[in-house]
């Protein structure tokens, strides 16, 4: 059904003729809006001319890259000055985070987030101040790459039920099994190892290890060719004999998991907010190309079915971003925000395979091809999206943290 005369309908035109016109950082504080601009430099210079050529080769260069931010700050902004970071506030990550969305592919955006907020937290909060200079400082300087090791061939959401172990003999840990969908895995200097370091209940025999990955018996069986999110290689990583000093030790013996589970909120929120742009660049570029492709005589946009899509998914989006928001806001003031971060989550992932399925359909057989961005972020975020269900509830369920670490933490 065509868009015909009336003020509703010019109204509604004006609406999507509007969309991402405005001030992308209207309300923002001048501090974080300075941030964002700093960052957005740097992407639009040394990141987005080169994705095509990552996403082909299936791997970016992370030391590289990692440098670049590194240098500008941006790989520890709520980090400790004294172990090189700035120091700032939660909201300068989310900041950040957001504007990182402007990476014309999420691989990318994926490595950044392992390296400043899912590898390096439990270190910050827990970790010796040994520890912190050893692999904290050169992490956030990007000399380092960093990669978390969680998931297991047989445990991805149910966390407690990982299988390798670190046992101690003397004063080195042996670590012995293997880790499967390792982000930045075939590049990384070292890991954060989730391992059973005891028997007993599996929310207490648990800790975190710094491993340095070019131990001895550490073997990088081979790099996942994926069907998404291409230019973050994936590698499947096994341990044979491996030693490392029981000084690598995050924090406390049989604490890691609920070191783990801590971190949650804020990757909730940090995830959410690196899907807001992608999703706000998708619709925009669906608007473009379907105001000016015709078919049977007018431009698609001037098809009701179509107009109202695109409204409706933009309406969901600036949602998305109020609910944002108001959860960190929450959380800045000292508030237990892990029902609204989990909100956000859910409703992130969810979003973005609506955004990206819908507007597919109306780039018609140019949406099938490897040349429109809207085809990269179908294929990578739709793929992506089963994270948003373990981020979320699996992960804070009683049963997968045990009812002491759920009463206490959650």
């Amino acid at each position: 059904m065509a868009l015909r005369g009336g003020g509703r309908w010019a109204r509604l035109g004006s609406a999507l003729r509007g969309l991402g016109s405005g001030p992308r950082d209207a309300g923002l504080p001048p501090q974080h809006r300075d941030l964002r601009d700093a960052l957005r430099k740097i992407i639009d210079k040394e990141i987005n001319p080169f994705v095509d050529k990552w996403e082909e080769e299936g791997q970016f260069p992370a030391h590289k890259v990692f440098k670049i931010l590194g240098q500008a700050g941006f790989l520890g902004v709520d980090k400790p000055t004294e172990y090189g970071g700035m120091g700032l506030d939660f909201s300068y990550n989310i900041a950040v985070a957001e504007e990182l969305g402007n990476i014309r592919c999420g691989g990318v955006i994926l490595a950044i987030g392992v390296q400043a907020g899912m590898a390096t937290p439990a270190l910050t909060r827990f970790g010796s101040h040994e520890l912190k200079k050893q692999f904290l400082v050169p992490t956030i300087a990007g000399d380092f790459v960093a990669c978390l090791g969680i998931s297991e061939p047989g445990a991805g959401s149910d966390v407690a039920n990982i299988k390798t172990t670190a046992v101690r003999k003397g004063d080195e840990y042996v670590i012995n099994g293997g880790k499967m969908w390792i982000t930045s895995g075939s590049q990384a200097d070292w890991m954060c190892l989730l391992a059973n370091t005891s028997e007993g209940p599996p929310h207490r025999n648990k800790s975190l290890i710094c491993l340095p990955m070019n131990l001895p018996g550490i073997h990088i069986a081979k790099k996942i060719d994926k069907l998404g999110m291409r230019s973050s290689d994936t590698a499947q990583i096994f341990f044979e004999d491996v030693r490392v000093p029981c000084k690598n030790l995050i924090g406390e013996e049989g604490k890691g998991f609920t070191y783990q589970m801590l971190q949650f909120q804020e990757e909730r929120l940090w995830g959410v907010a690196t899907a807001l742009i992608p999703m706000e660049t998708i619709i925009q570029e669906t608007i473009e190309y379907t105001r000016q492709r015709k078919v049977f005589g007018q431009p698609i946009l001037h098809n009701q079915t179509v107009h109202f899509r695109l409204a409706e998914l933009a309406t969901e989006v600036e949602l998305l971003r109020s609910l944002l928001h108001r959860a960190v806001a929450l959380y800045l003031e000292g508030n237990d925000v892990t029902k609204f971060a989990s909100m956000a989550k859910l409703k992130a992932g969810r979003l973005i395979r609506e955004v990206t399925d819908s507007c597919l359909q109306f780039w018609g057989g140019m949406g099938f091809t490897s040349e429109v961005l809207v085809s990269r972020f179908y294929r990578g975020f739709e793929t992506d999206a089963c994270l948003p269900l373990w981020l979320t509830f699996l992960s804070t369920s009683r049963r997968n943290l045990g009812d002491e670490a759920h009463d206490i933490y959650l």
